[in-house]
Parts: C-alpha cells; sequence; structure tokens
C-alpha cells in the first residue's frame, strides 16, 4: 500500500492518490487529470474510485473527466445529491481496493455531504483519515459556506459540525494519521498549520476545536467568530462540481489559441474579454497592453483571480510569459474560468515589435517613497487584508484591502497622488492595474511591500499587535 499527497500550494489544496495490489483510488483530484492518470500508468495500477469528500467551493475538482477517462466510480457521502452518474455511499460502507478497505464517514457540518475516508489496511488497522474539509491541521472548515443549500444558519451547520467531530473523528485511534484538503493559504478554515498532515492524537490535544471539555456553545462561537465572507467565485465552483463541466481537454482546445497582435486587438474589442497579464508584477509594470490587469501566475493565482473576476463565464485573452500558455489556462481551470479565448502569440514583445502602443505602471524603492513623502504631496494606501493592516501598518496609510477592490477604490481621491504598498509587492501590482485600468492614474507602486518599508526603518510603523485571524 502506499499513501501520495499531491499538494497544490497555489490552492493550498492536497488531493491524494492511494494504491494497493493493482487497483488504485484517487481522492479530491485536480481539473487536469492526466498527472493521476500518469500515475496509475507508471505503477501498473488501475484507477477503481474518484472518491469526493464533498461539492468543493474553492476549485473545480477533475472527478468527471478522470472517471471519464480512467473507467472509475465517483463515490459521495450520504445526501449528495450529484448531476451526473456517481454512486451516493450509505455512512459508514466499506469499499475494497487491492488488500485495503476505504470506510466512509458521513461528517456533515461543513457541507451537508461532508465525508471523511478511513483507510484500513490489509491487516484491518485504521491507518489514515482524509478528512477533506471537516477537520484540517490545527483548524476545521468554516461552516457558513453551505447556509442556502442546507436552509440552515451557519450557526446549525457549526453545531452539526461539533456532532460530527465528537461522535465520528474523535473517537478514533490517536496513531491514525490525518490528510486533510487544505493547509493555510486556504479560504475554507480561519487559521490553519502549515503542516499538511498529522497524528490524530496530536490534533486532540493541539487543535482549539477539539479541546474534550468544549461546550457545543463555545465551539460554535470559535469556529463563527472573525469569518469573512467567501469569494464571490465559491458558490459557482460548487455549482459546477455539483452539475457538471466541460471537459478539460475543451477548455485548453479553447483556450491555446496564438493570436498576433491585430487578431489579440481585434478579438479583445469584439468580445469585450478581460486583457489578463500573467507576468511577475515588476516586469508588467515596465510595459504592457493598456486596460491589462496584473495577476501574476507565479504568486497566489487561482484565488486571486477567483475574487477579483465576479463572471467564471467572463471571456479571458492572455499575455503570458511565451511558454506558459497551456499552464495558465489549466490553471484559470481549476477555478471554474473555463472561457480564456486565446493568447497574444510571442507575449508581450510580439505587442512592441508591432509597434502598438504599450502603457505602463511606476513602481519605486522604499527610499523613493519616504523622499516624496516628506513633501507632504503623496497619500499612501495599504492594500493587504484588514488583520494584516490591523496587526502593523505604516502610520500615514489607509487601508483599502485588495479583497475587497469596490469599496477600496471609493477611498480614492482622483486629484491626489498615491503609494500603494502590499506584503511583498504582488498584491499592490493587482490593485494599482485594476484601478489603472478603470481610469486612476496617481498610483504609484512600492516594491517590496511593507516587508521592504519596515525592514528599511525609514516611516514610522504603528505598535505591532497579534492578529486573531488572518482571513
Amino acid at each position: 500500500m502506499k499513501i501520495e499527497q499531491i499538494y497544490t500550494g497555489c490552492l493550498a489544496q492536497g488531493a491524494y492518490f492511494i494504491e494497493s495490489n493493482g487497483e488504485a483510488v484517487v481522492i479530491d483530484p485536480l481539473r487536469e487529470v492526466e498527472p493521476y492518470l500518469e500515475r496509475a500508468e507508471k505503477s501498473g495500477v488501475k484507477i477503481k474510485y474518484v472518491l469526493e469528500t464533498h461539492f468543493h467551493a474553492d476549485f473545480v475538482s477533475g472527478h468527471i473527466d478522470l472517471a471519464a477517462k480512467s473507467g472509475a466510480q465517483i463515490v459521495y457521502g450520504p445526501t449528495a445529491k450529484p448531476g451526473f452518474e456517481a454512486y451516493v455511499a450509505v455512512d459508514d460502507e466499506v469499499l475494497s481496493f487491492g488488500n485495503v478497505k476505504m470506510k466512509v464517514l458521513h461528517t456533515p457540518g461543513h457541507t451537508m455531504e461532508s465525508s471523511c475516508f478511513l483507510l484500513i489496511d490489509e491487516h484491518g488497522n485504521d491507518v489514515a483519515l482524509f478528512s477533506g474539509d471537516t477537520l484540517f491541521i490545527g483548524d476545521v472548515g468554516r461552516p457558513d459556506l453551505a447556509q442556502k443549500a442546507a436552509h440552515m444558519t451557519q450557526e446549525q451547520l457549526a453545531e452539526t459540525l461539533f456532532d460530527s467531530l465528537r461522535n465520528k473523528i474523535m473517537p478514533l485511534n490517536d496513531e491514525i494519521v490525518v490528510y486533510p484538503a487544505h493547509g493555510a493559504g486556504s479560504a475554507c478554515g480561519k487559521n490553519m498549520s502549515k503542516e499538511t498532515t498529522d497524528l490524530l492524537g496530536n490534533q486532540k490535544k493541539n487543535n482549539y476545536a477539539l479541546r474534550a471539555d468544549m461546550t457545543k456553545a463555545e465551539f460554535v462561537k470559535e469556529v463563527t467568530t472573525g469569518l469573512m465572507p467567501p469569494p464571490a467565485y465559491f458558490p459557482l465552483n460548487v455549482a459546477m462540481n455539483k452539475n457538471g463541466y466541460d471537459s478539460i481537454d475543451t477548455v485548453l482546445e479553447r483556450g491555446t489559441r496564438a493570436l498576433s497582435p491585430a487578431a489579440f486587438e481585434a478579438v479583445a474589442n469584439e468580445t469585450n474579454a478581460i486583457i489578463l497579464d500573467t507576468r511577475d508584477a515588476q516586469t508588467f509594470a515596465k510595459a504592457f497592453i493598456p486596460n491589462s490587469i496584473n495577476i501574476g501566475i507565479d504568486g497566489g493565482f487561482a484565488p486571486w483571480v477567483g475574487a477579483l473576476i465576479p463572471d467564471i463565464k467572463q471571456n479571458i485573452l492572455l499575455v503570458t510569459e511565451p511558454g506558459r500558455e497551456e499552464e495558465v489556462i489549466t490553471r484559470l481551470a481549476r477555478v471554474g474560468y473555463d472561457f480564456t479565448i486565446g493568447f497574444i502569440n510571442s507575449g508581450i514583445q510580439s505587442w512592441i515589435n508591432d509597434g502598438r502602443e504599450c502603457d505602463s505602471i511606476k513602481s519605486v524603492s522604499v527610499e523613493e517613497m519616504s523622499n516624496e513623502l516628506a513633501s507632504g504631496n503623496y497619500e499612501v494606501l495599504d492594500v493587504r487584508k484588514q488583520s494584516e493592516y490591523l496587526s502593523e501598518h505604516m502610520l500615514q496609510a489607509e487601508n483599502a484591502p485588495l479583497d475587497y477592490i469596490n469599496e477600496s477604490m471609493m477611498k480614492i481621491d482622483k486629484s491626489k497622488k498615491y503609494f500603494v504598498h502590499c506584503a511583498a509587492g504582488y498584491r499592490s501590482m493587482i490593485f494599482t492595474s485594476i484601478l489603472k485600468a478603470r481610469g486612476y492614474d496617481n498610483l504609484i507602486d512600492v516594491k517590496g511591500g511593507f516587508k521592504a518599508i519596515k525592514e528599511s526603518g525609514k516611516v514610522e510603523i504603528s505598535e505591532y499587535v497579534c492578529p486573531t485571524t488572518l482571513l
């Protein structure tokens, strides 16, 4: 028996490939399924089941494509009502593959169909718990995402989750290894650990939500305090996971159209597509196609796309580093953005070589910013999350979170000049590019963000306060 965790940092998501004696199961696969098929072929095993812990909100699973290409059976826990062929297991049902078994544990609360899968080895020992979004390392799943579907309040869902944890998970053996669906950085919980596995016994000792003497009322208060609104794309991803979607092959075929500069401009004008430039922030700042927005592929790409492009059916035209087009299209598809309709052939250089107009964003060092601030002619915008800002910030900075850019832009006076910073420079360029596309021309990016600002010692910083949450 072999357990492989396939962790994707961009989504802070863990998928799992478990094999035994010629058969395998895949748990919570990502949209692109070729890696799982290749693993199966390399090991000489047949994928028997695709196990889904719940209808995911933060990404689109590859369950449908994987089942179609491998012949595997899709399995959900009790109460699930998928809009495609799948097996809905009953609570405590045991599935066999190879020489081992997988027990279905219905653990509603995060969502009502949420289930964990308990791996039982060839000797009959419980060895691993694939806990989905029910139990994380250091945290539990947020109980507010399924309110509409369940016709329940977040408090009622939290009560349900409390019962699931106490009745189904906490009685299990301390030596069981917990394999969750997410780690730190995911919006599916509040305070997840950077660790991606742990012994269940350690979680019983260290996870606040598993405290043995915790009352249900205390649990409800703990898990619901500090919850920020989920990203707008979450319910749209749930619908795709529940009802079905285009094959990733179709998405790639639609998106991988290499366009000349003239054709690119024509398609942009005809379709009202968003021009998404995925290059590094500082590279983007030097020269970009007018009205482009920058979300760098090498940062927290997919979640920021989901947070900032409200319509998952939005047509998208890409500017990428040459050779990374398919990677970008795939990562967009992971969060349901299936309508990439082409990319500029040979990247921004072909646009420049064609003699077409480019735009730019001024980006300055901390030293340049501090020198200019002395004039009194500039304001400062801190686009980090409110919790980050409250923890520590420039005294003269105003918080304008990227997460809520439509509200944040209302704080900006077009007649004034602003320095814009985030933690390290990724989010500030996203913010500035979006606002520039909306006609805000007096925004200057600060290289290196708050990290560089603090290290410089050139500006006054507020006293550090430990944040209660980093949502």
